[in-house]
């Protein structure tokens, strides 16, 4: 069966065929394949930004469609950066720039009143409107400065709370076992036989 994950991010589209490759015989797609222009993230949660994305892309190629959606959230500015998370900066985000941004608000803030976390919202969306969605979850505390060269994002300036390692000093492995995106992968996988199930009939 073919899946389409609303993405042209290639590392992604091979980590959801690893592991939906142990649930079925599945052959995992991106929006590289098709001609679907920009879809807009008109939406104000991760929620609304991903069951977006995914209802939309699965309209118009009639397949099964997972759509994530995900940000850092930091309590301390009422929730910023949120889903504005990778545009923070401005038109011209760059990671360093979201980074540089963020530290300059949180100046002077006290290591106890840096609390964030990572969210993840993740969508299964079949082409007759049923859908199912997942949240994964990663607490953390900002950092003072970055450290750390592997990851994006927001990773050289987020502190894993269990750890106390900068999110871009860990290996590939560990960060995924921590990460918003592994925990709602892991909840997916759970409820995604399920799901197949209630659909066979409709396809």
């Amino acid at each position: 069966m073919k899946i389409l994950l609303a993405t042209s991010n290639k590392g992604k589209i091979r980590e959801i065929q690893s592991l939906l490759s142990t649930t079925g015989d599945f052959e995992v797609v991106g929006l590289d394949q098709f001609n679907l222009g920009d879809i807009p993230e008109t939406g104000t949660t991760f929620l609304e930004n991903a069951l977006l994305k995914a209802k939309t892309a699965s309209e118009k190629t009639g397949l099964i469609t997972l759509a994530d959606d995900s940000g850092l959230v930091v309590p301390y500015l009422g929730g910023e950066p949120g889903v504005y998370s990778a545009r923070y900066s401005g038109k011209d985000a760059t990671d360093a720039k979201n980074n540089a941004k963020l530290l300059e608000k949180l100046k002077g803030v006290p290591l106890e009143k840096r609390q964030a976390f990572f969210v993840c919202v993740l969508v299964a969306y079949a082409p007759q409107g049923k859908y199912f969605w997942v949240e994964g979850k990663w607490e953390g505390r900002i950092a003072f400065e970055p450290r750390g060269n592997k990851g994006f994002g927001y990773d050289p300036i987020f502190i894993d709370l269990e750890t106390g390692k900068h999110a871009a000093e860990m290996d590939l492995e560990e960060k995924n076992q921590k990460s918003h995106r592994g925990k709602a992968l892991q909840v997916f996988l759970k409820k995604w036989p399920k799901f197949l199930t209630e659909i066979k009939g409709e396809l």
